[in-house]
């Protein structure tokens, strides 16, 4: 039986699943599409969000990311592994904020990053964490909003196939086994690079094992991608095997080796493949480059930043919202104030006459604001 170009599956057991009610199925593949809860293609252009790292940025971070007409946002998470835990409450309070600007929100958690080295822990645990009671909460209903990323860069070099496609199987069936009806996102092997092509020669292996047949796979693309070939060919392969991937991300350089990202935006458009830049703002010195945005100022878009958002093929150009969203215009930008130093600080709602406290973050009143921002 199909609905709309949609797989219906049936859980027997622990789980009853019925998901030919799209509303109730949200985000779902169809062969190289990434389809809406209702049933349109959806192909992400947005950003990477540090939010694991600037928790204190968040609140006016997302309301400026909606701004460049951004349709998504790849956002930082922590068990609490390496970083402190990102709890169901600031899960929900995330999920809220990309819902009230009308972002799709991919939410990844970095702990895994570079297994077996880099301090990083095994997928295992993060299939662990999204199992989590408090974070399950925050997930339920949430199919139409929300992409889960099992787990940022899970596997680093010198990793079997074997255990790169067993291991990734195992998670996408106990997340499955244990009711999680998302969209499921599966980053590839080699930092995200997948420079040895473990996920592309295993992906649809990896695709069938999941029952719901909702799995889009993401490769990151730096270095290894500094030729427009690179790109292509990579890209065109997904295409051939009529599979779902997105670019999860990538940037204009990184560690002062060139990317091909104008050829990265050209054919991620001319293949609607999604792509989310790296990353929104934050990156230790020898990645300042990465920025899109200087100190988290929207008005301070750096060369990358005007590149991703502005350029040819960029975010401006060619995003598209999700219709669960409808035809609303877009939120306004966050009010902001320049303080005498330079700083931008976002002003507060409630007026205090001086400096407040809102959003988990400092504020001030337009009062004392000496300079306003346009």
């Amino acid at each position: 039986m199909r609905f709309r170009g949609m797989r219906c599956w049936v859980y027997l057991g622990a789980v009853l699943f019925a998901a030919c009610n799209p509303s109730a199925a949200g985000f779902r593949i169809e062969g190289t599409q990434l389809l809406d809860a209702n049933g349109n293609p959806f192909v992400m252009r947005g950003v990477n969000y540090p939010h694991v790292w600037y928790r204190g940025e968040t609140a006016a971070a997302l309301p400026a990311i909606a701004a460049t007409g951004a349709n998504a946002v790849r956002v930082v998470l922590s068990t609490g592994h390496k970083w402190p835990r990102s709890s169901g409450d600031d899960v929900t309070d995330v999920i809220r904020r990309c819902r009230d600007n009308r972002l799709v929100c991919v939410l990844e958690v970095h702990d895994s990053t570079g297994y077996p080295g880099n301090d990083a822990e095994h997928i295992s645990n993060a299939t662990n964490y999204w199992l989590s009671e408090d974070v399950r909460q925050a997930l339920e209903g949430q199919q139409a909003y929300v992409i889960v990323n099992i787990a940022n860069e899970p596997f680093g070099n010198g990793v079997p196939a074997s255990t790169y496609v067993d291991d990734h199987i195992a998670a996408i069936q106990t997340l499955r086994a244990n009711g999680v009806r998302h969209t499921l996102m599966v980053d590839a092997a080699n930092w995200g690079q997948d420079w040895e092509g473990i996920m592309r020669d295993n992906a649809q292996t990896i695709f069938d094992a999941d029952p719901q047949a909702n799995t889009i796979f993401s490769v990151h693309m730096y270095q290894v991608y500094d030729s427009a070939d690179a790109v292509q060919g990579y890209l065109q392969a997904f295409q051939d095997l009529g599979l779902a991937l997105v670019v999860g991300e990538f940037a204009a350089d990184h560690y002062g080796d060139e990317v091909a990202e104008a050829a990265i935006l050209e054919y991620a458009e001319a293949f609607d493949v999604g792509y989310l830049g790296w990353s929104w703002s934050g990156n230790s010195s020898d990645l300042e480059s990465l920025d899109i945005v200087v100190d988290f100022d929207p008005g301070r878009l750096s060369p990358w930043g005007e590149t991703l958002i502005n350029g040819p093929n960029g975010i401006a150009q060619t995003s598209v919202l999700a219709t669960v969203y409808g035809d609303a215009p877009p939120p306004p930008s966050p009010a902001t104030c320049t303080w005498t130093d330079g700083t931008v600080w976002p002003l507060c709602e409630v007026d205090v006459g001086g400096w407040g406290w809102e959003n988990e973050q400092s504020c001030i009143s337009e009062s004392i604001c000496p300079t306003p921002a346009p």
